[in-house]
């Protein structure tokens, strides 16, 4: 991430990290419904609106919250609202509409597993495909997947930014484990001045929305003065395809992808979020970097029924990619990466989604889905383990 690491080193939640960057990221409007595991969000931004002089409404349900957002932006004010996966779900149709409205808006999911109430104090990564498809129509979203409690402090930040420049609702795809986890992080003082570089309407230099100038916002589809064109084919398609290309044309300036010992791998582990600490861990073990390797090592002779005396996994040269943004996909920079891998690892806390993006993505190389369910993360071992199996028995 292009932060500074300087400012005030504190001990905080990842939730609570995210209510405090929304702070110095400008904004000045939340309304949300108290929902495990997001409630810390809620809590902290009532009083945190309070001492900045913000406004914080608690809504009656997350349909309301994500359409009071949408007009607290459209009245001037930076805007967030957090939630878990159903009060996502009841999110979906508002999101559609500030899709279409291109309303700026940045939306933290801590997810938790599902389907319905499912488990309401256990982590997951099941939303990941609805953070991009749960409204109806074409239209492309930014998300971004944090993986510690600086993380959850700094893609706030930048989903402020990305949201203000693309003119797009901003997706915070958090889970339960880095909303709940502490950490030591560096919180910045003072407020981020975020300038929008995107304008959607035709304005004139001196009027602003409110003191003038008449501005039709709806569902509808329209043109770059408001004007309905729903019913003009050629205009409306037009119309579609500029929200979506003003995200796709961009990929280079959105994706944030991390790499760790890929320059010699031909194996490679691709996750994002929470599940890329123990996916990390599992690579410095196979690296033999700072590991407990007689632990491990007793482990595998117990697994396996015979002594091994040395590193089993000093063959391996593995590596990971850790996504950062998962929408809109890094297709191109993956296939970079990944080009001399003849074996890639997606282990994921659902039942293998974004596995199918990558294997449709990376023909080239084996691609084998890692899924975990039940609301437990992946261990180090099991990752190392399921890689031993595979390429064991492929070689």
């Amino acid at each position: 991430m292009p932060y500074a690491r300087y400012g005030r080193k504190v001990i905080l939640q990842g939730n609570e990290a995210c209510a405090k960057a929304a702070v110095y990221a400008g904004c000045k409007f939340f309304a949300g419904y108290p929902i495990t595991p997001s409630t810390e969000i809620v809590e902290l931004m009532c009083s945190e609106m309070l001492n900045s002089g913000g406004t914080f409404i608690q809504m009656e349900d997350e349909i309301a919250s994500a359409c009071s957002i949408i007009g607290a932006r459209w009245g001037g004010k930076k805007a967030m609202t957090a939630t878990s996966g159903p009060g996502f779900t009841l999110m979906q149709e508002a999101i559609g509409f500030a899709a279409v409205t291109e309303t700026p808006m940045v939306i933290v999911n801590v997810q938790r597993g599902g389907p319905s109430t499912g488990q309401p104090t256990k982590s997951s990564q099941q939303d990941i495909y609805q953070a991009k498809y749960g409204s109806h129509g074409d239209y492309e979203i930014i998300a971004l997947a944090p993986a510690s409690v600086q993380e959850m402090y700094d893609f706030t930040i930048r989903a402020f930014e990305l949201s203000e420049k693309f003119r797009t609702p901003v997706v915070i795809l958090a889970d339960e484990i880095v909303g709940h986890m502490r950490e030591k992080l560096i919180v910045y003082s003072g407020e981020k001045r975020i300038r929008a570089g995107y304008r959607h309407y035709v304005l004139s230099p001196q009027d602003d929305f409110f003191t003038g100038n008449n501005t039709l916002v709806e569902g509808q589809l329209h043109d770059s003065e408001g004007k309905r064109v729903g019913h003009l084919p050629n205009r409306s398609a037009y119309y579609v395809n500029s929200i979506n290309r003003k995200i796709t044309r961009h990929i280079d300036e959105i994706e944030d992808i991390e790499t760790f010992y890929m320059a010699d791998a031909d194996i490679a582990i691709i996750a994002y979020g929470s599940v890329s600490r123990p996916s990390l861990k599992a690579v410095k073990t196979a690296r033999g970097i700072n590991v407990e390797a007689e632990r491990r090592m007793r482990l595998l002779n117990r697994m396996i029924g015979r002594k091994i005396d040395k590193n089993p996994y000093s063959h391996l040269n593995i590596g990971l990619i850790k996504i950062n943004t998962v929408w809109p996909f890094p297709e191109k920079r993956l296939k970079h990466l990944a080009e001399k891998c003849k074996y890639i690892f997606v282990p994921e806390m659902n039942i293998g989604k974004y596995f199918r993006e990558i294997e449709r993505c990376l023909k080239e190389s084996r691609v084998i889905s890692l899924p975990k369910l039940g609301g437990d993360i992946h261990t180090p071992d099991e990752i190392l383990m399921a890689i031993v199996r595979e390429v064991g028995n492929s070689e």
